[in-house]
């Protein structure tokens, strides 16, 4: 699951939201045969393009002309997650279970601002665009080799939704920014523009479709294992390591290592010994089990490698000793 949120270079965001309304129009205008698709969101689902725009623009109150006056986010499950709707709902099903896992995730947008008065996504104002498909532009490599057409549709599962969320909430007198980076550690700062955390937002969307759906997320397929194998240091690769090793055992173990990455991404562990406290007691006991072969083979490994360690020893000693 892939959730980003653009700020102003790519969706234009100091001036009117037209401009990128009427480019997440172009589904409709490109193809007529398929029936066209309207934005929605938690109350409607049939709202009209002007509506939109109308609204956006119209919820700016005290933001001057350099501020961003609304977001794109970008919803964009993976080609696996998709195979998996529609395997499970149908087309037109997939379609609709894309649109509610999107309502929920703007659910999680306002929450992880921590800001009173802002509780969940009817306090914000938002409206949302199912796409079918992507396509190529003059940045992708393949264009820029010749082998594409620019305007080209790309192969493969492409079904994301796009969200236009106002800069102010629903009453025109909160200022949020979901770029704001204190995390709550500036309080002034975050009085005003409310605690944001990108990467806790951008878990929270895999942790809900995978509870919403009954997704078996592998662990490498997870956002934690993604930053970890990215920026992680040496401690937590290794951890890492350990909780890919226990994954493969069984599901249960495979539930509790991906649940464990994540606290290994955002730094909870020194040490691999410290994982079972951090979950439930069961989960503990799954753990416990599915880490106890990698500890006596951790300790097996050590063993003998001091015992060579100390034989190396002892033949440079008696080499020193036969060469005097």
């Amino acid at each position: 699951m892939f959730i980003n949120i653009t700020d102003n270079k790519e969706a234009a965001n100091k001036g009117s939201s037209a401009g990128l309304v009427n480019y997440l129009e172009k589904e409709n205008r490109i193809d007529h045969k398929q029936k066209p698709e309207c934005w929605f969101n938690g109350q409607r689902i049939r709202i009209e393009p002007y509506e939109v725009m109308r609204s956006i623009d119209g919820n700016v109150a005290k933001l001057g002309k350099d501020d961003a006056k609304f977001f794109l986010v970008n919803i964009s499950p993976s080609q696996k997650e998709i195979r998996f709707l529609k395997e499970q709902f149908g087309e037109q099903g997939s379609i609709e279970q894309m649109k509610g896992f999107a309502v929920r995730v703007m659910d999680a947008y306002a929450r992880n601002f921590n800001r009173n008065g802002v509780n969940g996504k009817e306090d914000l104002l938002w409206f949302a665009k199912l796409e079918n498909y992507r396509y190529y532009s003059h940045n992708d490599p393949e264009v820029k080799q010749g082998l594409k057409q620019r305007g080209e549709r790309k192969e493969g599962e492409q079904m994301h939704v796009q969200v236009i969320v106002s800069r102010k909430d629903i009453t025109n007198k909160i200022k949020l920014s979901p770029m704001n980076t204190s995390r709550g550690k500036n309080e002034t700062h975050s009085k005003k523009m409310g605690q944001f955390d990108r990467v806790a937002f951008k878990q929270s969307g895999e942790s809900l479709f995978d509870s919403l759906f009954g997704f078996d997320r592998q662990l490498k397929d997870t956002m934690a294992y993604a930053n970890i194998q990215k920026n992680g240091e040496i401690s937590q690769r290794e951890q890492l390591g350990v909780l890919v090793e226990g994954a493969s055992q069984n599901y249960e173990s495979r539930s509790v290592a991906n649940e464990l990455a994540q606290g290994v991404a955002d730094g909870l562990f020194t040490t691999t010994g410290e994982m079972p406290s951090a979950v439930g007691k069961t989960a503990a006991g799954f753990l416990e089990v599915m880490l106890e072969p990698m500890y006596m083979g951790g300790a097996n490994i050590v063993a003998e490698s001091e015992i060579e360690e100390k034989r190396k020893r002892k033949r440079k000693s008696r080499g020193r000793t036969i060469s005097r």
